[in-house]
């Protein structure tokens, strides 16, 4: 298997950690969905994905739109980022408050 495909496996092995049953109103919804699901890939840059807190690969990606970020989010990534980035029961909202969190803790 490729170095790439491993990661992109490893990304969906650690993602689901969390109990689907845990409650999202529990603290705010985009650092929740953000450490359930988007830390795994994002905190480490795993598979190219932009390190939250990495100013300059979160530059670019913000001045496209906050709009695109959510549709690629929703859509997927090639090659390493799936679709709803392995959260396929997050809603667009959750997602949206994700990159939101992302956004916040990165510019």
């Amino acid at each position: 298997m490729s170095r790439g495909w491993g990661l992109v496996v490893a990304c969906v092995l650690l993602a689901g950690c969390g109990d689907p049953g845990d409650d999202m109103q529990a603290s705010p919804a985009g650092e929740q969905t953000y450490t359930r699901f988007c830390f795994s890939c994002h905190a480490a840059g795993i598979a190219g994905a932009p390190r939250t807190g990495d100013r300059d690969a979160w530059a670019s990606r913000v001045a496209k739109g906050r709009d695109v970020l959510l549709q690629a989010t929703i859509e997927g990534v090639p090659p390493g980022m799936p679709p709803k980035g392995l959260c396929a029961q997050c809603s667009d909202e959750e997602l949206a408050a994700a990159i939101d969190y992302m956004i916040e803790h990165s510019l």
